[in-house]
């Protein structure tokens, strides 16, 4: 088979597409063959060299895919050969085919196409765990959502609305900010021209959010905190405004607040498996109705993986860019 290696860390040009060893499924794995694969910001750090797959993982990247099952390896049940699925993955969805524990597969949904489907596990796990298992969003609260047009953003304001909760994002230009108020987004916020803090205080008349889903880090950590309301909840998932903050721990005990952090792509597979049964039940349900959609930026051939980096790393796409093997 074919899969994306990274020889040496670098830049996009360090994406080689190469023949490699076929994958074989595993006790408790499922061989599926590959129709498109997603890039994610992990992607990016582990081809600079900063972010190396967890313990027996594939060494290739991608952490989400969608395909058909070809193979069912032993101790599996419930699923069959030629089933349309997508998956949740440690790594190596960059490639042709891919071995896949039973626990973190997930049908193509009702009416979606299934290279579409590629754009849905890491996100709606991510969303799922962090603001719902984790930040127990409620009905009738406010959820601010850092980069609201990514494939998480997106995705977050969809479900955010459809369980009652009023969202407000942050975004660095009015055509993205556009996009977020066309999928829910109540409050749209410009962090290039306006004060994220303030403009959430002025929109809950001085309460603030009482969920916020980060993907920057230290640079937001104090701003953040401001920004809750009483008995607010943080939950970190990126770095990419840095690792160390300075942290109010006054404002913190003063709000009640609390702190989460957390990532997937490291957790054992019973934790990820209880997170796609979680999703499963709560949010396939929605998909197959159409109440919420993957948002698709572009799709690229998998081959050229690095174009795909590149427009990522650009940060002028608005939800996800798929590669695409068929």
């Amino acid at each position: 088979m074919h899969a994306i290696t990274i020889p040496e860390p670098g830049g996009p040009e360090a994406l080689v597409w190469s023949e490699v060893p076929d994958a074989v499924a595993g006790e408790g794995e499922v061989l599926v063959e590959v129709v498109a694969g997603a890039v994610n910001r992990a992607d990016i750090l582990q081809r600079q060299g900063f972010y190396n797959p967890p313990p027996g993982a594939s060494p290739y990247p991608g952490l989400e895919c969608s395909g058909r099952i070809v193979e069912i390896g032993p101790g599996v049940s419930g699923w069959a050969v030629g089933d349309e699925v997508c998956a949740l993955l440690a790594g190596g969805g960059y490639a042709e085919k891919v071995a896949v524990p039973a626990g973190q597969l997930l049908p193509v949904p009702k009416d979606l196409d299934v290279k579409r489907a590629a754009a849905l596990p890491e996100v709606v796990c991510t969303v799922w765990s962090n603001v719902f298992m984790v930040a127990h969003l409620r009905p009738g609260e406010t959820l601010l959502v850092h980069g609201g047009s990514s494939g998480i953003g997106t995705m977050a304001i969809q479900l955010a609305k459809a369980v009652g909760a009023k969202v407000a994002v942050t975004a660095g230009t009015p055509e993205k900010l556009e996009r977020c108020a066309e999928l829910g987004a109540d409050i749209l916020i410009n962090y290039r021209e306006q004060d994220f803090v303030e403009e959430v205080r002025k929109a809950t008349d001085g309460a603030g959010a009482d969920v916020i889903l980060d993907n920057m880090g230290a640079k937001y950590l104090d701003r953040n905190v401001n920004a809750l309301a009483v008995n607010g909840r943080l939950a970190i998932i990126g770095m990419q405004g840095g690792v160390k903050g300075e942290l109010n721990i006054a404002t913190l005990l003063g709000k009640r607040a609390a702190i989460s952090a957390t990532s997937l792509r490291a957790r054992p597979p019973a934790e990820k498996t209880a997170i796609v049964a979680a999703v499963r039940e709560h949010v396939w349900p929605l998909l197959d109705a159409g109440h919420i959609r993957p948002v698709v930026d572009r799709e690229l051939p998998m081959s050229d993986a690095a174009a795909a980096h590149r427009v990522v790393e650009e940060s002028g796409h608005i939800g996800k860019v798929l590669l695409v093997t068929q």
